[in-house]
C-alpha cells in the first residue's frame, strides 16, 4: 500500500512539475491520434453516406465487412501493416516502419470502421426527407450532403469521440509499428507498458492518469452532446 501511495504521489509530481519527458510522450500521443482521426473522417463520411443512401452491387457485403472490422484486434492491424511496411513488404521502399506515420496509418485503420459504422447507423435512423427536400429545392449533391450531416450532428460527434477514444488508448498496433522509440514514437500506451515492465510505476501511473482524464472528458462531452440532441417534453 505504501508503494502505491508513493507511486501516485510521484506521478502527480511528474505531471504538475512539467516533467519534459512525460509531456513529450503526451504530445506525441495526441498529435498522432489527432492526425489519424482527421484523415479518417472524410473517407468515413463518404463511405457511410454511400452505404446509407446508395443502391449498388455489393453494398450489403461492404456493410458486413465494416461491421466485422469493428472486432479486429489492434495487434492484427499492426501485424498486417508491419508486413506491408517491412523491407520485404510491398511498401518497404518508403521506409515508414517505426515512424509516426506508420503509427498514424495503424490508428487510421482502427478508427475508420468505427466512424463508418456509427455514422451509417445515424444516417439510417435519420429522416431521409432532409436529403430529398434539399435536392428538391435545388441544392447540389454536396450541399445536400452537408445538410444531412447537420441533421445527424449529434450522432456524428458521438462517432468522433468513440473513434478518438479507441485509437489514443490502443497499444498493440502502436508498439509494432512505432517500435516505442524514445522522443519519436513513444506514446502514452506504449510508455505505460514499458515503464511498468521496468518497475517504474510512477511514470506509468502519471500517463494512466492522463488517459483516465481523457476518458472522463470524452464521456462528459458525449453526454453533453447527447443531452443537446434530446427533445425536452
Amino acid at each position: 500500500m505504501d508503494i502505491l501511495l508513493a507511486s501516485c504521489a510521484e506521478a502527480f509530481r511528474l505531471l504538475f512539475s512539467g516533467d519534459p519527458e512525460i509531456w513529450e510522450i503526451i504530445a506525441i500521443s495526441f498529435r498522432v491520434s489527432s492526425l489519424a482521426i482527421l484523415c479518417a473522417v472524410p473517407p468515413a463520411l463518404v463511405i457511410a453516406f454511400s452505404l446509407a443512401y446508395g443502391n449498388f452491387f455489393g453494398r450489403r457485403l461492404l456493410i458486413l465487412l465494416f461491421n466485422t472490422f469493428l472486432s479486429v484486434p489492434a495487434v492484427v492491424i499492426g501485424l498486417t501493416l508491419f508486413i506491408v511496411l517491412s523491407r520485404q513488404g510491398p511498401l518497404g521502399d518508403f521506409k515508414l516502419l517505426f515512424t509516426q506515420t506508420a503509427m498514424g496509418l495503424g490508428q487510421f485503420l482502427l478508427c475508420l470502421p468505427i466512424l463508418v459504422c456509427m455514422v451509417h447507423v445515424a444516417l439510417q435512423a435519420a429522416d431521409r426527407a432532409a436529403w430529398e427536400t434539399a435536392r428538391t429545392l435545388g441544392a447540389s449533391r454536396v450541399r445536400a450532403f452537408f445538410t444531412v450531416l447537420f441533421e445527424i450532428r449529434f450522432g456524428l460527434m458521438a462517432a468522433l469521440l468513440a473513434g478518438y477514444g479507441r485509437i489514443i488508448s490502443e497499444v498493440g498496433a502502436s508498439m509494432m509499428l512505432g517500435g516505442n522509440i524514445a522522443h519519436y514514437t513513444r506514446n502514452i500506451p506504449t510508455a505505460i507498458a514499458l515503464e511498468t515492465s521496468k518497475g517504474a510505476f510512477a511514470e506509468g501511473i502519471a500517463l494512466g492518469i492522463v488517459l483516465l482524464f481523457l476518458a472522463l472528458m470524452v464521456n462528459a462531452l458525449l453526454q453533453y452532446v447527447q443531452g443537446k440532441g434530446s427533445i425536452n417534453p
